[in-house]
């Protein structure tokens, strides 16, 4: 599995996506294209590589704070949908954590969204891993959410190194696809 960060170039401020080793590799990089002004974090397991390697603010759902204990400090929290500028949306999507966060950002030219470990690329096919069976009823309210977002771009934080890194898709294609991610979690599935 690849683990990624992206960097979104932005009018308002540059913005990372996911917490990864990533950073530390791209820092001078990311100084080059500007830095960043925050680091979105989309789930509790990203503290796993500890604090990121450039200054920069961390946001993570309120319900992810404690997960991720001292090794990240956190900036601020959120807890409902909600807009960052006019061109990024925070859209919670618990299931695969309590405070797993998904982004949709219009970038002008497609609609990418950001689903961390949410929803994830296995071999090209998107895939869901429920972990806590309590959130099971979560995960498949969230999933009805994405089904009916308009975006173009499916980002997830993780990817099988054998299949692409993000996934082009059409509404039809959304529906289809988390129509069977969903219809997999219903028949008690975890993945």
């Amino acid at each position: 599995m690849l683990l990624r960060t992206y960097l979104l170039r932005r009018d308002q401020g540059n913005v990372l996506i996911y917490n990864s080793p990533g950073i530390a590799e791209a820092a001078e990089a990311i100084a080059r294209f500007g830095g960043a002004d925050r680091l979105l974090i989309n789930h509790a397991h990203e503290g796993m590589y500890g604090s990121p390697a450039i200054d920069v603010s961390v946001f993570v759902h309120e319900s992810d704070r404690a997960g991720l204990g001292d090794s990240v400090p956190i900036t601020g929290t959120f807890t409902r949908r909600t807009k960052i500028d006019d061109d990024l949306e925070v859209l919670p999507t618990p299931g695969h954590t309590a405070g797993t966060t998904s982004y949709l950002w219009d970038s002008g030219v497609h609609r990418f969204l950001f689903t961390g470990d949410f929803i994830w690329l296995e071999n090209g096919e998107w895939k869901a891993v429920v972990l806590d069976e309590r959130l099971r009823e979560s995960y498949l309210q969230s999933l009805a959410l994405v089904r009916d977002l308009d975006f173009d771009v499916m980002v997830p934080w993780g990817a099988t190194d054998d299949g692409p890194p993000v996934s082009e898709t059409t509404p039809a294609s959304t529906r289809r696809r988390v129509g069977t991610i969903i219809t997999r979690l219903e028949n008690g599935e975890s993945r």
